[in-house]
Parts: structure tokens; sequence; C-alpha cells
């Protein structure tokens, strides 16, 4: 199972996401992760029942910059991220020009899976 943490605007596409993923037979659960700083101060079993560490297929979303989510996601997860500045527009048009939308979440999720 692909378990995607996420924070923010981006849970709603990361939902959307599961939904689309769980219509293809895949099953995901979307974690939520809005301060690093309190996830940290947290119990080691805590943690561990948030992120399993047998879980290694994870996809983080991060509206920003995806510096730092590699602690959370590992070596073999990956991270959706806009490591740019400067656009300007509508967010909804920013989200989908920097590939912030479900379906590239899935795709990610489907081909973590496959490797």
């Amino acid at each position: 199972m692909a378990r995607p943490p996420s924070n923010g605007s981006e849970v709603s596409i990361c939902l959307e996401a599961q939904r689309a993923l769980a219509g293809q037979g895949v099953a995901v659960r979307v974690v939520s992760m809005p301060s690093w700083e309190l996830f940290e101060r947290t119990s080691q079993s805590y943690k561990d029942a948030v992120l399993p560490p047998k879980v290694t297929a994870r996809v983080a979303v991060e509206a920003g910059i995806s510096m730092g989510w590699e602690r959370y996601v590992g070596s073999r997860g990956t991270v959706v991220g806009i490591d740019r500045f400067g656009a300007s527009a509508p967010g909804e048009t920013v989200m989908d020009k920097y590939g912030m939308k479900a379906a590239t979440i899935v795709s990610k999720t489907k081909e973590l899976l496959k490797g």
C-alpha cells in the first residue's frame, strides 16, 4: 500500500488521487502532516503507526519546495513538489502548470509501485 504524506492545500488533491487509485484497485492512505516539528516530537511508536517502516512506497506532495520530504518518503519514495519560484497566476492555474494535480500523483504512485 502506498501512503502519500501531505499537508495543507495538497490534501484535497491527494484525496482525489486516492479515489482514482482505489478505482484502479490500488489501496493508498493519505497522511496529513501539517507540522514536521510536531511530528518529530512524537514517540517512535506513533511515527511508526502513521508511517509504518514496512511501507516503502511513499509519495509526498508539497505545493512548495520538495526539500526535506526525503526523510519521510525514504530512498524508495518520491516527492511531487514545486521547486521554483516566481509564477504568477491564479493558484489553481499554477498548481496545474507545475503538475500539482491528482493525475500526477496517480502516475507517480503507480510508477513507484512498479519498481
